[in-house]
């Protein structure tokens, strides 16, 4: 019974490791592997968080922000010179007056961000009196720290004022409402709209339908696991320092405008650096590089004047991204990274596309930012960097093997710096891991080591074997210098092709592959002057030089692929070199050409020509002009001023 047909192997340029079973599978996922922990450590850390948040606060400080002025939230703010004047804490009394002051100017608000559980002075029992029958006032009390509201207030005039703090201990979010907590656990912005809106229609609704103010979700922007307790919000903020401001001395001296008051929302509170009353801020502060430290006061005041334009349906400031929104930029950015990481043949044009590609989000985001969208746009940023990265190490070693393969296929019959071209341009040059055939102009250059066979006689076979080498050597070196291919070797000789499979132009190759063979003639008199110094031949040498179409590519089976060229213009070649056989004189080295060579050299190679004229070459009919490039003149061996476009030397992929 026949064996089962067993299709053939692919060339070694077509075996890629890739995610091959086994052992190569776990390799090609360990890169992968990898890349996830990192993503794990960095959303762990809270860099990437933090990286959001750096982009939220310059964002915060580019955009424009409304004017607090526009609104009608007034501060009355109790100040250093205030501090110095009347000492600290202040008076129940000074908080009476104020109070009363604002009464008479027709406020329909007063929230007080002083804590005055303990009061001071002979005053406390009528300031307790006017704010438990004061409709317009609030006092507020600290559910985190104990403190409690002025004795006395009824409940639907109490109000918390503490403030939800990012990690980096910067105020972004604003804890609108605590749902389920009862009629007294409502925040000081919440409260004073009540009154001065004398309703709780905004209450209700966050209560049993919070979904219309767009909450904060555990991953919404750019937080990571936020904890988002209560109905919250970002603080949309208006411009600092925007908000009508008048210390307190100046309210009772009577020098406030009553009709900057009249139907105004006032807050009293502190902005003396001293009582420490103070928050950073996502805006920058005098010193560079640090944040604004902002009055407790006049967070508050940003925050009543945000619930105002909430409840008039106009909601302010940024708008945060659902988690899903974020979720779906992150598994984006995955396959993204994996598929331009994989997909994009050459590694360097792998990397110039994710580059451009993470330029392109950091420009989206920044345009994101300045419309109002804040999301998550570090972790997308960070997951297509590795992914792609990981994709490129699980690649590098297998386009190192793919280049050790190349290389091993052409460095015994190319340069380096040829083989680091050929590397480059393997996409174009290559299909199915071969070279694919194509007509092109070469030309080709043959030599012959004349009288082998009577030296062959001289030399035991590893004396001759030694000779023979150095001969080569000799010949190779100035091949592969101008950029030409040693195609084959021929025994006593070798054929080199210039203009495949890589092409700088007819002309180019052509000028090359003479300076290769006056190079040659060069090498050959310095060889022989060794050789017969040490006893041996001296070695003589026949070249022959034609230009013409060749089809070139690869020839061979998927075993065994190599490179080659045929078609007339090789044996036209090889006929010019073995043309009169007779001894050679004293020259090392007979340089002969056809009229199609020396038609493209234009006067690159200096020196005297002969004219041998047309001859007859075995197995054609058609006569060939035939010109030899003589040693006796000036100038024949030298580089000529023509120079000829140098390869790119290719050290990477």
């Amino acid at each position: 019974m026949a064996p089962p047909h067993q299709p053939p192997k692919p060339p070694p340029l077509l075996r890629r490791p890739g995610f091959a079973p086994g052992g190569r599978l776990i390799n090609g996922m360990v890169p992968y592997m990898a890349a996830g922990l990192l993503l794990l450590g960095l959303h762990h850390s809270r860099l990437l968080q933090k990286a959001n948040l750096l982009l939220y606060d310059q964002s915060q400080r580019l955009r424009p922000l409304p004017d607090g002025s526009s609104t009608p939230v007034r501060l009355i703010t109790i100040t250093e010179a205030d501090l110095k004047e009347v000492g600290w804490p202040i008076d129940d009394g000074m908080i009476l007056a104020a109070i009363q002051r604002l009464d008479q100017a027709g406020v329909r608000a007063i929230g007080l961000d002083l804590y005055r559980d303990i009061g001071v002075g002979p005053d406390q029992p009528r300031l307790r009196a006017l704010v438990r029958r004061q409709p317009r006032v609030v006092s507020v009390f600290s559910s985190v720290d104990g403190i409690g509201a002025i004795p006395g207030t009824p409940p639907q005039r109490q109000a918390y004022n503490d403030l939800v703090i990012d990690p980096d201990q910067r105020v972004r979010r604003d804890l609108l409402f605590v749902r389920g907590m009862g009629a007294a656990m409502v925040p000081l912005p919440l409260r004073m709209l009540e009154l001065g809106h004398r309703g709780r229609a905004l209450r209700e609704a966050l209560e049993h339908n919070p979904a219309f103010a767009k909450p904060l979700q555990e991953s919404s922007g750019g937080y990571h696991g936020l904890d988002n307790g209560g109905v919250q919000r970002l603080l949309a903020y208006h411009r600092p320092g925007s908000f009508p401001s008048w210390s307190l001395r100046a309210l009772l001296g009577g020098k406030v405008p009553v009709a900057s008051l009249r139907d105004c929302l006032v807050l009293i509170g502190s902005e003396a650096p001293s009582l420490r009353d103070r928050f950073r801020v996502p805006f920058p502060g005098r010193s560079s590089g640090e944040a604004l430290l902002m009055p407790g006061v006049e967070i508050h005041a940003h925050r009543l004047a945000a619930l105002i334009a909430l409840q008039e349906g106009r909601p302010l400031g940024m708008g945060a991204a659902p988690a899903w929104v974020n979720k779906a930029g992150l598994v984006a950015a995955i396959l993204v990274g994996i598929g331009l990481g994989e997909g994009v043949r050459k590694l360097r044009h792998s990397q110039i596309l994710v580059l451009g590609l993470v330029a392109a989000m950091l420009l989206a985001s920044a345009a994101l930012l300045w419309q109002g969208w804040w999301f998550d746009a570090a972790s997308p940023l960070a997951a297509l960097i590795a992914l792609a990265s990981a994709a490129w190490s699980r690649r590098a070693p297998e386009q190192q093997q793919q280049r050790q393969d190349m290389q091993g296929l052409l460095q015994q019959t190319t340069s380096h710096q040829v083989a680091g071209e050929l590397w480059r341009q393997r996409g174009q040059l290559l299909e199915g891991g071969r070279f694919a055939g194509r007509q092109v102009e070469i030309t080709v250059l043959f030599t012959d080591i004349a009288g082998f066979t009577r030296v062959s006689e001289q030399l035991d076979p590893a004396a001759l074997m030694a000779w023979l080498n150095r001969g080569m050597e000799a010949m190779v070196d100035p091949v592969q210098a101008e950029g030409g291919v040693v195609n084959k070797f021929t025994g006593d000789g070798l054929m080199a092709i210039f203009g495949a499979p890589l092409d700088r132009g007819p002309r180019v190759e052509a000028l090359a592959a003479m300076r290769a063979a006056a190079n040659i003639r060069q090498a050959m008199q310095v060889l022989n002057r060794q050789l017969l110094a040490e006893g041996l031949p001296a070695m003589k040498l026949r070249i022959g030089v034609h230009t013409g179409p060749v089809l070139a590519g690869s020839v061979g089976t998927p075993e065994r692929w190599e490179f080659s060229v045929i078609g007339d213009t090789v044996n036209c070649a090889s006929r010019i070199e073995a043309l009169d056989r007779s001894p050679l004189d004293s020259s090392p080295c007979r340089v002969l050409l056809s009229e199609a060579t020396l038609a493209l050299l234009d006067q690159g190679i200096q020196g005297a020509w002969r004219h041998r004229g047309a001859l007859e070459l075995r197995g054609r009919s058609a006569m060939v002009e035939i010109w030899e490039l003589l040693e006796d003149a000036d100038g024949v061996d030298q580089r000529a001023a023509v120079e000829l476009p140098s390869l790119p030397h290719q050290s990477g992929n």
